[in-house]
């Protein structure tokens, strides 16, 4: 059996002010192919579907038209949870709709999925955050512990513990009792999951740049430890690069976003995990490479005519740009900047320092030329950068006049 494992999508992220749709029109075309070439017979999407609780029109249409191709007209199971950036009652509200399709929407960590079947699987169990799947040309079934995002003291109250009971200890158990009570040896088990969830002595996994955090201290850390033992695949959701927290033969597995989100991203490749699984037996899955999308790139140059040259070989990128300057930027060179690259999401002047320029607090001298005067001030509001000339000349105008 192939289980297609993606999250993230973000749908209706920004960069700063600048749109990603038509990026994540072409990612999404892609993963469908993918899905397609690879046969995969499930997917599951882990959370952050969206990248606000009210996406806009664009954003919401792109996420059902690529859902309903994933699912092939109900040929092929597609699960997608709730993530922290989505509203877990905007998830729930079309599931009756997309239940003809194939599609199982999960927006609160509680679902029980009704039951139901298509012509390419059917729904043979379900609890609350359990569902089992017999899927066609399978003699055997496939069982999913999922657990859509919610705060702590939510996910307690979804649970029935007390708020004192740390989130680890709860989850922990609530798996276990699930997995005791229906993931036996004769069918495929697996865990879906949107969390914060890190392995036992090994260094905390940054969360992502800009990213709403999940994790506050860590008294309600969420180890890879409480994954029940029958669990053979975890497929977690929020982490925005690719990460096995587990091991080659139980993985845990942060699939990545299918974009770079944010400049802390840059660089990286991202991915759709194809995981290959039998019951009770080790699992095999490989990183399939997303290639769509703009490359994310941080450059520093200290020299405009390079930086120029630079930007316009380079057009297809987004970009955060540093200039080192020992003078505050002419207008007329980020004019220029501007108007040879249209992907500039940031451009930020470096002062390089200049010890003997460096401004201390000392005695103002009145009587010393007001331009100087003028000068000191300038590199004191400025980061120590110094005037240009094009500064200084319109200083002297205002004054003369």
């Amino acid at each position: 059996m192939k289980i297609l494992h993606t999250a993230d999508w973000h749908l209706g992220k920004r960069l700063d002010s600048f749109s990603r749709m038509d990026e994540q029109h072409l990612v999404m075309e892609e993963i469908i192919q993918i899905a397609d070439q690879q046969e995969a017979d499930l997917v599951i999407i882990a959370g952050d579907l969206f990248d606000t609780f009210n996406p806009g029109v664009e954003a919401i249409e792109l996420f059902y038209r690529t859902i309903k191709r994933l699912s092939k007209n109900g040929m092929r199971p597609v699960i997608a949870l709730a993530g922290n950036h989505d509203s877990p009652n905007l998830i729930d509200a079309p599931d009756p709709l997309a239940r003809a399709s194939g599609i199982i929407l999960i927006g609160h960590p509680n679902a029980i999925v009704t039951p139901f079947a298509t012509e390419g699987f059917s729904v043979l169990r379900s609890d609350t955050g359990f569902i089992e799947l017999a899927i066609n040309n399978y003699d055997y079934p496939v069982r999913i512990l999922h657990t859509a995002y919610a705060n702590e003291i939510r996910l307690k109250q979804y649970l029935g513990e007390e708020k004192e009971a740390k989130l680890n200890e709860v989850l922990a158990k609530n798996w276990q009792k699930l997995a005791d009570t229906y993931c036996d040896h004769k069918g495929v088990n697996l865990l879906a999951a949107h969390l914060y969830m890190n392995k036992i002595g090994t260094s905390l996994i940054e969360e992502p740049d800009g990213e709403k955090p999940i994790k506050i201290g860590n008294a309600d850390l969420i180890y890879s430890e409480s994954i029940p033992n029958q669990i053979q695949y975890t497929a977690l959701g929020h982490i925005h690069g690719f990460k096995n927290i587990g091991s080659p033969d139980r993985p845990v597995v942060y699939a990545s976003s299918p974009l770079c989100y944010s400049f802390a991203e840059a660089g990286q490749t991202k991915y759709v995990t194809l995981v290959n699984a039998v019951p009770d037996s080790l699992v095999t899955f490989e990183k399939i490479p997303l290639t769509q999308g703009k490359a994310l790139i941080r450059k520093s140059f200290d020299d405009i005519g390079q930086c120029i040259a630079w930007l316009a070989e380079n057009q297809e990128t987004w970009v955060e740009l540093s200039l080192k300057s020992q003078t505050f930027l002419k207008a007329e060179d980020r004019k220029l900047i501007y108007q040879t690259h249209a992907g500039i999401v940031y451009l930020i002047p470096v002062v390089q320092q200049d010890n003997e320029h460096t401004v201390k607090n000392k005695e103002i001298n009145l009587g010393q030329d007001i331009s100087l005067l003028f000068q000191d001030y300038f590199r004191s509001k400025n980061a120590n950068q110094t005037p240009n000339d094009e500064i200084l000349d319109l200083f002297r105008e205002i004054l003369n006049s």
